[in-house]
């Protein structure tokens, strides 16, 4: 017996794929197929957040420039004002660095649940359900793999 697949809650083998308790024989399955669920509106608006939290510092800084240059103030005020903004639009480098982690994170996750669909004994059967886009491509692939491995047998 061959493993495809295994983590906590799926197993793919040669024989079968097991997921969440329940077991599928392979050679049962007549017809597997994936599809996209509803898409996450809170991973969107997580996104949109982190952009937000990237370009505050930046709009900070500018404003605070423009402020400086516009206000009638003396040379070391204005040169004080122009030399804090600067600092604050530095900041983001440091903070940019751990928000764009944060980015990417999401779009591996993905923004809609990915489900896999089989024709079990005639009947559809949603088999997986996730959020989480590489788990999903790994576990589908796995699945394409044992069922190719089965139709050569």
């Amino acid at each position: 017996m061959v493993t495809y697949y295994s983590d906590k809650s799926v197993q793919i083998t040669s024989d079968a794929i097991r997921i969440g308790g329940r077991r599928y024989p392979l050679g049962e399955l007549a017809r597997v197929w994936h599809s996209k669920g509803a898409r996450s509106w809170r991973a969107i608006a997580g996104r949109g957040a982190i952009g937000a939290a990237l370009l505050g510092p930046l709009v900070a800084a500018a404003l605070g420039i423009v402020v400086a240059v516009t206000v009638h103030a003396s040379l070391s005020v204005t040169i004080a004002i122009v030399g804090v903004s600067c600092l604050v639009g530095l900041g983001v480098g440091p903070l940019a660095d751990f928000l764009l982690e944060h980015m990417d994170r999401s779009y591996a996750r993905g923004s809609r649940s990915l489900e896999i669909w089989a024709t079990w004994r005639g009947q559809p059967v949603l088999l997986l359900q996730t959020g989480d886009a590489l788990r999903f491509g790994q576990i589908y692939r796995a699945l394409q793999r044992a069922l190719e491995s089965t139709a050569v047998r």
